[in-house]
């Protein structure tokens, strides 16, 4: 899959309901418990007037059900959830997969908890190395869905980034699956290459810069 376009029908922005509209509301609310998933998005929106703010930061200590049978409506999902709860607020979610070519796309929208209900990251890679243990291709993608809903509307970006999976895992940086993810263009893997050469590259970062374009912003 090598497009940057969702196979999923949206809703396209108004611009003039734009992220850097500074009438508008001044607030984010990114629907993640992921400390390291939220550390990231805040840095890449950085340079917007707004506060980038978690579910824990509006004492919401549970996680928002994901029953959709792909990346773009689990990304729905959870963006609706909070948006018929805070109307006022600017809404993101996301979902993300990592898909392995030799493995039919898998672990694709179970991703997170590929190595059981534990979504430990350690039984994920585990697994998904001993699945390729015997397969010359070990070419893969992750892929990210962003989902935007503000004042009732909904539109979705995606961002992509090809690699391989490595051997054996090495690194000590990231989160997930980083220690045996090898970005295009690179020998180590995203553990190894660190958070900012992560962020330069990441599907997560070139998702939300894709939002952010829509919206008239820029990066």
């Amino acid at each position: 899959m090598n497009s940057d376009t969702p196979n999923h029908p949206t809703n396209h922005l108004n611009t003039e309901s734009q992220l850097s509209n500074s009438q508008g509301n001044n607030r984010i609310l990114f629907a993640t418990g992921n400390v390291n998933k939220l550390i990231e998005v805040r840095k890449v929106l950085a340079h917007l007037p707004y506060e980038i703010i978690s579910l824990k930061d509006l004492g919401i200590d549970y996680d928002i059900p994901e029953t959709g049978d792909t990346l773009e409506e689990n990304a729905t999902i959870k963006s609706k959830f909070l948006a018929e709860r805070y109307p006022d607020y600017h809404i993101i979610s996301e979902d993300t997969g990592l898909e392995i070519d030799a493995l039919d796309g898998a672990p694709g929208v179970i991703t997170a908890r590929y190595g059981g209900p534990e979504r430990d990251a350690q039984q994920n890679m585990n697994k998904v190395l001993s699945e390729l243990s015997d397969k010359e291709d070990r070419s893969g993608q992750f892929r990210t869905i962003i989902s935007h809903i503000y004042q009732g509307v909904e539109t979705q970006h995606q961002g992509i980034v090809r690699g391989k999976i490595a051997l054996e895992q090495s690194g000590n940086d990231g989160f997930g699956y980083d220690p045996i993810f090898i970005p295009e263009g690179y020998e180590d893997s995203f553990a190894d290459l660190g958070d900012e050469v992560k962020r330069s590259m990441s599907h997560r970062s070139r998702a939300v810069a894709k939002l952010v374009e829509s919206l008239g912003g820029d990066l």
